[in-house]
């Protein structure tokens, strides 16, 4: 069963200004320490923190709060698996969320996915209960 959707636009170009003005200050705010290595590495570091960016409004919005509630920018982080398939991971007052949204006998399961095309970046992810076998 579907549990949220939530999908986002995030303008490249703007996510660039903003790292250029704020520089760590908006960084560490926003993304934690695996999400900066993996944008730092990158030939294009502000689309993929353009897309991680999306990806956080993504998930507040499927989590059916958008980002207010006490939830944190960094409680929401995107890796990859070694096939570069995004995933989506919570903690603190999200976890807390989604395991409060969850029916009981059941596990959530999120679903993301990332993409861009400059100057936009954007990002799509479901919320998924399964029954636990």
């Amino acid at each position: 069963m579907i549990l949220g959707i939530g999908t986002d636009l995030a303008n490249i170009e703007r996510i660039a200004a903003t790292l250029e003005r704020f520089g760590d200050r908006f960084r560490n705010r926003v993304f934690t320490g695996t999400e900066q290595r993996k944008a730092e590495r990158r030939r294009d570091a502000a689309g993929t923190y353009a897309k991680r960016w999306a990806a956080k409004e993504a998930c507040s919005k499927a989590l059916g709060t958008g980002l207010r509630m006490g939830i944190s920018w960094k409680d929401m982080a995107v890796t990859n698996l070694r096939s570069g398939q995004p995933r989506m991971h919570l903690t603190g007052w999200a976890a807390q969320r989604l395991a409060a949204m969850t029916p009981e006998g059941h596990e959530a399961v999120i679903h993301v996915t990332l993409t861009d095309d400059h100057p936009w970046a954007q990002a799509f992810v479901i919320i998924e209960a399964r029954p636990v076998a």
